[in-house]
């Protein structure tokens, strides 16, 4: 069950992965990080927009959508549901603890030049 922390529903990593089961799932969970970050480790499937981006890209998402946001600890993440609530998006969820706390199946891109 989420809960609440300064006015925004935050979910745990077990309540995340669930959603992300659940081929009936219409929730969007995007990733609001840095390209090199997204790179470097994500969630399979997770689209990235930057949070710096979010603004400029908010004709992007619907309002009456349901999103959870994801980054590093979870602190951008909150900021990103704080602006879309404020912004008259009432389905936002923080994913508390972010990717420090993701310890199930991650994702890596890395550029041509690496030697991974």
């Amino acid at each position: 069950m989420p809960q609440m922390i300064g006015g925004i529903s935050h979910i745990d990593k077990d309540e995340l992965h669930a959603l992300l089961q659940d081929p009936a799932n219409e929730t969007i969970v995007i990733d609001v990080r840095e390209p090199f970050e997204y790179g470097a480790g994500h969630i399979p499937g997770i689209p990235l927009i930057p949070m710096g981006e979010i603004p400029e890209r908010m004709d992007e998402l619907d309002p009456k959508q349901e999103y959870v946001f994801v980054c590093r600890s979870g602190s951008r993440s909150y900021e990103v549901a704080r602006f879309l609530q404020a912004q008259g998006f009432e389905r936002v969820h923080n994913f508390l603890g972010g990717m420090l706390g993701w310890d199930l199946e991650v994702e890596y891109e890395f550029d041509e030049n690496s030697s991974h």
